[in-house]
């Protein structure tokens, strides 16, 4: 399995309209085949504490097969779609892929 962790940072001017579209659009993203699972929500409320991430405002988990899964998703026309449309919406992303 390859769990692939995207953490983002939208920009402060976003209007809450906004903000929902961007959430729509990352859901669009369980449409792409290679998708085994998807989640996607807000930083969880538990305490702070020194080394856990709290600065983004979507965090996106993505199961995929394997690499090969991977390369399909970050190719399919959804994906693509999804970064060409939003990409002015992030200050910031964050991307951590690991192998399970």
């Amino acid at each position: 399995m390859l769990i692939h962790l995207v953490l983002f940072k939208l920009r402060e001017d976003l209007s809450a309209q906004e903000r929902e579209r961007f959430r729509e659009g990352i859901e669009s993203l369980r449409d792409i085949p290679a998708v085994i699972q998807l989640w996607a929500g807000p930083p969880a409320d538990t305490p702070p504490r020194p080394v856990v991430l709290q600065d983004y405002d979507i965090g996106l988990v993505v199961l995929l097969q394997d690499r090969a899964a991977h390369d399909q998703y970050q190719e399919h026309p959804v994906h693509q779609q999804f970064v060409q449309t939003f990409r002015n919406c992030w200050e910031r992303i964050t991307v951590v892929d690991v192998n399970g």
